[in-house]
């Protein structure tokens, strides 16, 4: 069931995604309620499920991750025990920032960062193709990011 939300609920949320560190009292300035009740609602909107945590957002290139790569991967049975098999090892690579589960020719898409080509195609090779029940990987690097939005569109 979607959420029924207001229309300070959605500025809420629209301010967080905007900026996560401001303090509950600027938030209550900008939505236009007082304190106490603007960190009950952020707590409700939590509590929810609607906001899944606070991060910092992070340069991967001036971190060293001169490489962000994905990999489509088909996998040779797609039984549920098989799927969640492989999302679990999914979890344990760290090189794989996001996977999702794809309908179609290809089972999951993995977006992957690393330090350098070398290591992602060792990952590739050691790990990711050795994986159990893993019956193809193709694999695209990227040129450049043309869009860097990680949020989603709030426009109330």
């Amino acid at each position: 069931m979607k959420a029924r939300l207001d229309a300070i609920d959605w500025h809420i949320l629209k301010e967080l995604q905007d900026d996560g560190r401001m303090t509950n009292v600027e938030l209550a300035r900008r939505v236009g309620i007082s304190a106490p009740p603007c960190l009950r609602r952020v707590r409700a909107l939590e509590d929810a499920g609607l906001i899944l945590g606070y991060r910092t957002l992070l340069d991967e290139k001036q971190l060293g991750y001169d490489v962000t790569a994905f990999a489509m991967v088909g996998l040779h049975s797609q039984t549920e025990a098989d799927l969640i098999a492989f999302e679990e090892t999914v979890q344990k690579w760290p090189l794989v920032r996001e996977s999702f589960m794809l309908s179609g020719e290809v089972d999951f898409l993995l977006k992957c960062v690393s330090p350098d080509l070398q290591a992602f195609q060792n990952f590739v090779i050691r790990e990711l193709t050795a994986a159990p029940n893993v019956d193809s990987v193709r694999t695209a690097l990227t040129i450049r990011r043309t869009k860097d939005e990680p949020v989603v569109p709030i426009d109330r």
